[in-house]
């Protein structure tokens, strides 16, 4: 059965398309159900004679299968463009090899194209467009008989504009035909409702030669030194203090839920091994791990998905369209630190499912980039994110919507002013007696934690 949202995108997409209006663009929340509404879509047409085959194209190999096990579903038939399919789902890359043969033999049908996650491809007439976004142009834009973007982040971290989308000529939004925002999601219970961790430290000392710095702040420590944001997610105490952090609490949520499971985002292969070495021997936690090392990355990730393994460790693999309903908490310590994919590798967590318990929990440092992203989050479309340049960008608002309250040893004065619900908690450092890391810069010393908790859409939506 669709949901509200779902059945609504299709009725207006075929209501434009009906209006000889060949395009149609949605941007859905990450984990409402992007895919399902495409493929309700595509057979809707189907049912109406509109279209003789349909091709999907997506950024990676596993929402391509994804979307080719959806669609197969849907349709009820093959999607691999094989002799009695329907059509068949493709990676962005894989259209540059296609032979002119296959485009030939497209052109003598109705088709249907489906861009997942089309903010992967970019294009504008000022030479900035990337190769997928010129393929798709070139390629594809004047030979489908109607064409359907979907998008949960519809923004590019290169402010460049996405291919085949409109903006507004005054300040840059991206013109969209369909909406469902992740607060609506919220209230329908599409989708879970995101609580943010974000973990400092008042106690920070650096050594550099002979001299020893002392911080009182990650923020601090990061403005104030030419240490990276890269040796504080890879120190042993910081990061084992947030492993901690989320063992627990996928913990608490396992009592309900025992298949609840989590997933941690690592900054490289070797950073990924000894996290996964940490949770097994340290946490007495059950973890795989997949890289693009793996000989079948896939496989992996398929396994963790119907199994009861507690966490999986991941580098690149996991982010966005991965659908994997029972993660419900995750620990970023990726070094990546843009908007669009702190919003994705969240979006992981808040995908609903049958389980009794829905909390949605992230666990990451008080970064100042990490930190404005959270307090966004019940923004759609930040408007940092709008493709025309903006300079000199206020961010004295950013709390605008938040509701803050600080305990007395912070020494801050509470202030609300509705919508999201912030605490601060002191909680000291435990002792050591976990294995020292290659990795891991003994200079950087961090103690006496606290964290700031970031409920996103407040008194919404209650577990």
């Amino acid at each position: 059965m669709l949901r509200m949202w779902q059945e609504e995108c299709v009725t207006a997409a075929l209501k434009k398309y009906e209006n000889s209006t060949k395009h149609f663009f949605c941007q859905a929340t990450p984990g409402a159900g992007k895919t399902v509404m495409a493929a309700e879509l595509t057979k809707c047409l189907f049912l109406e004679d509109k279209i003789d085959l349909v091709l999907c194209f997506s950024p990676s190999t596993i929402v391509a299968l994804g979307i080719k096990e959806t669609f197969a579903r849907y349709l009820n038939c093959s999607f691999d463009g094989g002799l009695g399919s329907l059509g068949a789902s493709y990676t962005y890359q894989s259209i540059r090899f296609f032979a002119d043969a296959f485009w030939n033999t497209i052109r003598k049908y109705r088709v249907l194209v489906v861009f997942d996650e089309i903010h992967h491809c970019s294009y504008d007439d000022e030479g900035r467009s990337n190769v997928w976004g010129v393929q798709i142009i070139s390629k594809i834009q004047s030979l489908a008989s109607y064409t359907l973007a979907l998008s949960g982040t519809p923004w590019r971290s290169d402010n460049v504009p996405i291919a085949m989308a409109e903006y507004t000529d005054t300040d840059g939004c991206l013109v969209c035909d369909y909406r469902y925002e992740l607060r609506r999601a919220v209230q329908e219970r599409v989708c879970r409702a995101p609580k943010i961790i974000l973990l400092d430290s008042e106690q920070l000392s650096l050594r550099e030669g002979t001299e020893i710095k002392a911080f009182g702040s990650i923020l601090e420590l990061l403005k104030e030194s030419d240490t990276s944001y890269r040796s504080v997610i890879q120190n042993e105490t910081a990061m084992n203090h947030l492993l901690k952090l989320g063992v627990h609490k996928l913990d608490e949520i396992r009592r309900s839920s025992p298949d609840a499971g989590g997933l941690i985002v690592a900054a490289s292969v070797q950073h990924a091994k000894t996290i996964q070495s940490s949770l097994i021997q340290y946490f007495g936690q059950s973890a795989s791990i997949v890289t693009y090392q793996h000989e079948n990355p896939l496989e992996e990730i398929d396994v963790f998905r119907h199994s009861n393994t507690q966490w999986i460790v991941s580098v690149g693999m996991i982010s966005e369209g991965t659908d994997i309903p029972r993660l419900q908490v995750c620990c970023h310590l990726s070094a990546v630190k843009t908007e669009l994919y702190f919003r994705q590798v969240l979006g992981r967590i808040l995908r609903v499912n049958h389980a009794s318990n829905q909390e949605a929990w992230l666990f990451t440092f008080a970064e100042k980039n990490l930190m404005e992203f959270s307090e966004r989050i019940e923004q759609d479309i930040p408007d940092t994110c709008m493709y025309l340049k903006q300079h000199n960008i206020d961010l004295s608002g950013v709390n605008d919507g938040l509701e803050v309250i600080a305990n007395e040893h912070t020494g801050k004065a509470p202030f609300q002013t509705g919508g999201t619900h912030l605490k601060w908690h002191n909680i000291e450092a435990q002792p050591g007696g976990l294995p020292r890391s290659e990795l891991l810069q003994e200079e950087l010393k961090l103690s006496q934690f606290k964290q700031r908790v970031i409920a996103a859409f407040f008194g919404s939506y209650c577990n």
